[in-house]
């Protein structure tokens, strides 16, 4: 493993557990009579876009062709309009269980997306670290069923919270060489003022309605730390892992999420840690482990070339 396999993995595990903290931060802001999913959504947007614009201002200046322009404009619908959209109406549809058993479906859907679109191999290694993680992810998840409160399941918020996965999963895989060819503060900057401009026809009224004067120092600071942490820093962290790792393993770091939620569950004495956690966390990791252990396609046809040369010695100079 090389020094950008190793960035890759840190950002990602980094920008994994920022968004495992934003579960019970983001749900103490919804907690808030004045803050509704559609309003704090808008916030994060429109919040993320003034934040890489300002950062902008401090690096260089980079030419963004039209058509990549254009074509910035879907990446920002599927990497964050349909995906953070479809994934909050979806859970006021559901149960925040159902909507984490969802979500363990990320790396599954990615290497499909990426098997058709970018041809990579569905390995054997590939197959059995994802079933290994989503096991160890599922274990976490339902270990905690016990403390989960709300709404019942629902198809339709079940079927929401999948589609942001897969529109999650498409931004992996489809625009992966569009997010290489630029820098991260560049692709961020006009990818969330895209998104800003999609959702605010549809989330002005909340907004306008929000008492601002009435809401607390506290939720005043998980506003910050949703828009500045696991938007901005987490997006920005995402953007290193999408250069330096291939898709489906970008997707397998979504497994960390429910380790971080049951860590604060356990902090704030929600939750025991016994040896199900601990071999939970365990088949995660491994996972994530077997996975890199896969081949690229880019590595499979290396090792067919490598083989036809020692096949047929002498046909080369």
């Amino acid at each position: 493993m090389n020094d950008k396999h190793y960035k890759g993995h840190i950002a990602m595990l980094m920008a994994n557990i920022i968004w495992g903290l934003n579960s019970p931060i983001g749900k103490a802001v919804l907690d808030s009579p004045y803050v509704t999913p559609l309003s704090l959504t808008t916030f994060r947007m429109v919040g993320a876009a003034i934040a890489f614009w300002a950062a902008s201002l401090f690096t260089k200046k980079e030419h963004v062709k039209p058509e990549d322009l254009f074509m910035l404009f879907f990446a920002a619908l599927f990497g964050i309009v349909l995906n953070q959209g479809s994934f909050i109406f979806g859970l006021s549809l559901t149960s925040p269980i159902d909507a984490s058993i969802v979500c363990t479906t990320t790396p599954i859907v990615t290497m499909i997306v990426a098997a058709i679109y970018l041809k990579e191999p569905v390995t054997g290694k590939k197959v059995l670290g994802i079933f290994i993680g989503a096991m160890g992810a599922l274990i976490l998840i339902l270990s905690s069923q016990s403390a989960a409160t709300g709404k019942s399941g629902s198809v339709w918020g079940d079927l929401l919270c999948l589609t942001a996965q897969i529109s999650f999963a498409i931004y992996l895989t489809v625009f992966r060489n569009l997010i290489t060819k630029y820098s991260a503060i560049t692709i961020m900057k006009w990818m969330f003022i895209y998104a800003s401009m999609c959702f605010i026809p549809f989330s002005y009224r909340d907004v306008a309605s929000i008492e601002f004067a009435h809401i607390s120092t506290e939720v005043y600071a998980g506003i910050a730390f949703v828009v500045l942490g696991a938007t901005f820093l987490a997006y920005l962290l995402v953007m290193v892992g999408q250069k330096n790792l291939r898709p489906t393993l970008v997707s397998m770091y979504n497994y960390v999420q429910p380790i971080v939620a049951s860590a604060i569950a356990v902090a704030m004495g929600m939750d025991t840690f016994g040896w199900s956690k601990a071999g939970a966390i365990i088949l995660v990791f491994t996972g994530v482990y077997i996975v890199t252990q896969s081949k690229s396609k880019a590595q499979l046809d290396a090792l067919k070339i490598k083989a036809t040369d020692q096949a047929a010695p002498g046909t080369h100079k």
